[in-house]
């Protein structure tokens, strides 16, 4: 297997520790575009230094790696890492929206640790509400080892989150799709309807309330 990438993100990691001191925690999140279901966050902490190339061979950006390759790395992370997760369901994002319910996601994980990190590496250009270093970084989640696993750990955790949904509102097909907008999952919320895990500030959702009240 390629472990290009792998060494890159592990390389760029080990420049960054070079400069400071402490304990780095990584921190993605997975669920900002879809309609329906929470947004996941996950921190990341490594605890085992040595041989981390071979136990995360072809880690990536979640994104870019199919959902087999997700499973196998999130497996192993559990072996090598602290990891926090948190959650804020749909009831939240339209309360808050979608930008301050991903900050308070990132925050519960922080705070879901089972250690205080010195400094957060952060995907994204939005520090959270922590009296911690931070560092964003656009992009993170293809730069940094630790963020990179941070946003494994979110997407398998939301992607499993939202097959549970599929079993409560099969008509939506969430297994699938996770909740993107995606044209099957947009012709049912306009054939019956958004279910009670819509998030009812997204678009699609609002139209279909907007067009009922105009009937």
């Amino acid at each position: 297997m390629d472990t290009s990438t792998t060494a890159r993100l592990l390389r760029f990691d080990s420049l960054l520790a070079a400069k400071s001191t402490g304990r780095f925690a990584g921190v993605d999140e997975a669920g900002r575009g879809p309609l329906a279901g929470p947004v996941v966050a996950a921190a990341v902490i490594f605890i085992r230094t040595n041989s981390l190339l071979g136990a995360l061979q072809g880690l990536n950006d979640s994104k870019q790696l199919p959902a087999r390759r997700r499973e196998i790395l999130f497996q192993a992370i559990l072996k090598i890492a602290l990891i926090g997760v948190g959650v804020v369901d749909e009831e939240q994002i339209d309360r808050l929206n979608i930008f301050q319910a991903s900050r308070l996601a990132m925050k519960r994980a922080v705070l879901s640790l089972s250690r205080t990190p010195d400094v957060l590496l952060i995907d994204g250009n939005a520090r959270i509400d922590l009296p911690l270093t931070q560092q964003t970084l656009v992009g993170g989640d293809g730069k940094s080892a630790v963020i990179a696993a941070a946003s494994v750990v979110a997407k398998v955790y939301r992607d499993a989150w939202m097959r549970h949904l599929d079993e409560l509102y099969p008509a939506y097909d969430f297994k699938n799709h996770k909740g993107y907008p995606t044209p099957r999952h947009l012709r049912m919320i306009q054939k019956i309807g958004p279910s009670p895990v819509h998030r009812k500030s997204f678009s699609p959702v609002r139209s279909f309330f907007v067009e009922k009240e105009s009937r």
